[in-house]
C-alpha cells in the first residue's frame, strides 16, 4: 500500500528549501563573533560540540532617530562593521561624506520611567514605504532655494535593500507641531550630563550584533565629528538639512549654551525656514513638471569650476603678512580685583599681540606681549549693550593665563577676532581664510541686531509659536508676546534669505558659538572634565566649563591607550604629556575620536570621494 503525501505538507517543504538564504549566516553568542570565513572549519573557529550557534539574516531592522528627532525603519546589515553599516545608511540616505555621522544609544533621563519611555517611542515611530532616492548615474543636483531634487528625468530607484524609506524626507526642514515636544524632551542639566551621553556611541570598528543591539532598537544616528568637509548647498540639501535640525535640537535642548541675542537669530531664522518649508512643499505640489538634465546641469558646473570665479589681487601681497594696529582695552583679571580695562596701543604680527603704552611708543620694548599660539579664544559679545569681547586663555607651563581684549566697533572686533581664532592654530592673517573669516563674523554680528523701526515689522501673525522656536528656560523669564515681537524684530534681517542660505546661515552661526564642537568626557578627576574638539583637547573644569590646560592635535607626536587601567596618555612635541583615566566611558570611545579627528584631517578636495577604512580603523582601532 502506498503512503499518501500531504501536498500542504510538500508545498511547505517546497517553500522552505527554494527560500533565499543567501544574507544568513552563522553567529556565536558565546564570543559575539559571526562565522563569514565560510572556508574556515568550525575547528578552526574553535567550536566545539556543546557551542550554540545562531543561523540567523545579516540584515535586520533598526529604527533610527534622525537628526529631526524623527523616527524611519531601515534595515541595516548587522555583521557589518558600524563605519561601514553607516556608510551604507548614507549612501541609502544620499548624505555625502558619511565618515562625519555615526550611531549613539538613545539617552535614558533619569525622571522617567523605563516603560513610559518606550511607549513614547512607539507612538513616535513613523515608517516609510515609498521608494528611495539615489542616483545611478551621478550625484543629484537640487534646487539652490528650497534643496529639493531638480531631475525627475533620472533613473531614481529604491531597490537598496536597506531601506524601507523615503530619503528625500531628509531634506524637508519639519516645523515643532507643540510644545509639549519640547517639553517632554531629555535635556541635560550640567556638562556632567552631556558628558554621560557621550558614553553611549557606539564602537565603530565593530558590528552591531558584537555590541549587543537588538533587531528594532531605536540608535540615533547623528554627526558625531563636527568637521564638515566640502560643504556644497548645490549638492548637499540632503546633508545640509540633518545639520540644520542638529544644530536646532542643539540649541531648544540647551546642549549648547548661546545669549539672549543669539538665541533670538536662531529662532527667527527657525521662523522663517518653517515658513519657506511649507511654501516650497505647496510650490512643488503645483510645479512637478519642471525638468533639468542632468548632463548639461554637469556641464554647467564644470565650465564654471574652470573657468573660476572672481579672483582677488591678494597675489599680488603674497610676500608680505597683514598686520593690525590699533588702540585696544586689555585687561588680566587677577583674584579679588573688579575688571579694570587699560588701553594699550596694541600690533598682531604673525601669531603675537604686543601691547604698547602708546602709539609714540611702538618702537620701544612692549608692556606686554602674548603668543596666542595653541590658546582659547572665545566672545563676549552683547550688541545692545555695544559690548565686544574677547577672551583668551594663554598657554604657560602651569596652565592657562586670562586675558581679555574690548574693542570699540564691530569691524574692529571681527577683524582682531579672525586674527585671534587663526593664530589660535599657528596661522596668520595671510591665509586665505581670514578676511572670508572677518565677514563671517561681521554677518553674525548683523543677524542679532534689532530693527530701529518697529512700523516695518509684520504684524503679529497667528502662524507664529515662541513655544516652539526657543528653549524652555525662556519661556519662564518672559511672556510669549514679548518673545515674539523679539523674533520679529530680529526676522527682519533673515527674511530675505532663501531657504537654503538660510539654513546654511543657522549651520555657520552654530559653528560660531564658544562651545560648538565640544565632546565632553568624564575625566579621572571628580570635578574634571576632558574635552575633544576637531584640532584640540582640553582639560576642563566640569561645574564651570572653564579651560584649564589645552593640548593641540597639531602638536600631538603619538598617543596611546592602557585598556588595563583604562588610561589614555598623549605626547606632545613640546610640552608635558597629557594623562587621565576615562572615567565611567570605555576608553576605546575617547580613543575613536582623537584618531577620528586626525582621519578627517587628511580629507583633501582633490582626493575622490571614496573613504580609506583601513587608514580609519588603523587610527580608530588600538589593540583590544
Amino acid at each position: 500500500q502506498r503512503a499518501r503525501l500531504d501536498p500542504d505538507l510538500l508545498t511547505h517543504t517546497y517553500k522552505h528549501f527554494s527560500k533565499d538564504w543567501s544574507d544568513h549566516a552563522l553567529w556565536w553568542e558565546k564570543k559575539k563573533t559571526w562565522l563569514l570565513k565560510t572556508h574556515w572549519t568550525l575547528d578552526k573557529y574553535g567550536i566545539q560540540a556543546d557551542a550554540r550557534l545562531l543561523f540567523t539574516p545579516q540584515h535586520k531592522l533598526l529604527r533610527l532617530q534622525l537628526p529631526n528627532m524623527k523616527h524611519m525603519r531601515v534595515k541595516v546589515n548587522f555583521s557589518d562593521r558600524v563605519f561601514k553599516a553607516v556608510s551604507d545608511i548614507c549612501k541609502t540616505f544620499n548624505i555625502r561624506h558619511p565618515e562625519e555621522l555615526s550611531l549613539l544609544r538613545k539617552p535614558r533621563d533619569p525622571k522617567k520611567k523605563k516603560k513610559k519611555l518606550e511607549e513614547a517611542e512607539e507612538e513616535a515611530l513613523d515608517i516609510y514605504s515609498s521608494p528611495g532616492l539615489y542616483s545611478k548615474t551621478m550625484t543629484p543636483t537640487y534646487d539652490s532655494r528650497d534643496g529639493s531634487p531638480l531631475s525627475p528625468t533620472s533613473a531614481w530607484f529604491g531597490d537598496s535593500p536597506l531601506s524601507e524609506g523615503n530619503p528625500s524626507i531628509l531634506a524637508v526642514s519639519q516645523p515643532i507641531t507643540s510644545p509639549d515636544i519640547l517639553v517632554k524632551m531629555y535635556k541635560p542639566q550640567s556638562l556632567l550630563d552631556k558628558a554621560k551621553i557621550n558614553q553611549g556611541w557606539l564602537d565603530s570598528s565593530r558590528s552591531l550584533m558584537e555590541q549587543d543591539v537588538k533587531e528594532n532598537e531605536v540608535l540615533l544616528l547623528r554627526f558625531k565629528y563636527h568637521s564638515f568637509f566640502d560643504l556644497n548647498p548645490k549638492y548637499d540639501a540632503i546633508r545640509v538639512n540633518p545639520l540644520y535640525e542638529q544644530a536646532k535640537w542643539a540649541i531648544l535642548l540647551e546642549e549648547i549654551e548661546c545669549t539672549e541675542e543669539e538665541l533670538m537669530m536662531f529662532a527667527a531664522l527657525q521662523y522663517h525656514i518653517n515658513k519657506l518649508s511649507i511654501m516650497s512643499s505647496e510650490n512643488h505640489m503645483n510645479n512637478s513638471e519642471k525638468e533639468i538634465d542632468e548632463v548639461d546641469a554637469a556641464l554647467s558646473d564644470l565650465e564654471i569650476t574652470l573657468e573660476g570665479g572672481k579672483t582677488s589681487n591678494t597675489l599680488g601681497d603674497i610676500t608680505s603678512i597683514p598686520e593690525l594696529a590699533d588702540y585696544v582695552k586689555v585687561f588680566k583679571p587677577k583674584k579679588l580685583t573688579l575688571k579694570g580695562y587699560k588701553q594699550y596701543w596694541c600690533t598682531f604680527k604673525d601669531i603675537t599681540i604686543s601691547c604698547y603704552k602708546s602709539r609714540e611708543e611702538a618702537h620701544l620694548m612692549p608692556a606686554h606681549q602674548m603668543n596666542l599660539r595653541g590658546c582659547e579664544v572665545t566672545p563676549d559679545v552683547n550688541i545692545s549693550g555695544q559690548k565686544f569681547n574677547i577672551k583668551l586663555l594663554i598657554p604657560v607651563a602651569d596652565g592657562m593665563n586670562e586675558i581679555w581684549l574690548r574693542c570699540d566697533t564691530e569691524k574692529q572686533y571681527a577683524q582682531w577676532m579672525a586674527a585671534c581664532r587663526l593664530a589660535s592654530k599657528g596661522k596668520t592673517m595671510a591665509d586665505s581664510s581670514y578676511s572670508l573669516e572677518v565677514q563671517n563674523i561681521l554677518s553674525f554680528l548683523k543677524m542679532q541686531h534689532m530693527n530701529p523701526d518697529p512700523q516695518i515689522i509684520e504684524p503679529i501673525t497667528t502662524d507664529i509659536n515662541p513655544e516652539c522656536l526657543v528653549s524652555p528656560r525662556y519661556l519662564k523669564k518672559y511672556k510669549n508676546k514679548q518673545i515674539l515681537a523679539r523674533i520679529l524684530e530680529a526676522h527682519q534681517n533673515v527674511a530675505q534669505m532663501s531657504l537654503i542660505e538660510a539654513k546654511m546661515r543657522f549651520i555657520q552661526a552654530w559653528q560660531s558659538l564658544p562651545e560648538f564642537g565640544m565632546t565632553h568626557f568624564l575625566g579621572g578627576k571628580k570635578d574634571e572634565l576632558i574635552g575633544i574638539t576637531y584640532n584640540r583637547l582640553i582639560r576642563m573644569d566640569a561645574s564651570t566649563g572653564d579651560a584649564i590646560k589645552t593640548w593641540r592635535f597639531s602638536n600631538m607626536k603619538q598617543w596611546n591607550v592602557n585598556w588595563e587601567i583604562k588610561m589614555v596618555t598623549v605626547e606632545f612635541a613640546d610640552e608635558p604629556s597629557l594623562a587621565f583615566i576615562c572615567a565611567e566611558v570605555d576608553c576605546k570611545v575617547v580613543h575613536e575620536f582623537i584618531g577620528g579627528y586626525i582621519f578627517l584631517s587628511t580629507r583633501a578636495k582633490d582626493q575622490n570621494e571614496s573613504l580609506d577604512e583601513e587608514m580609519f580603523y588603523k587610527l580608530t582601532s588600538g589593540w583590544i
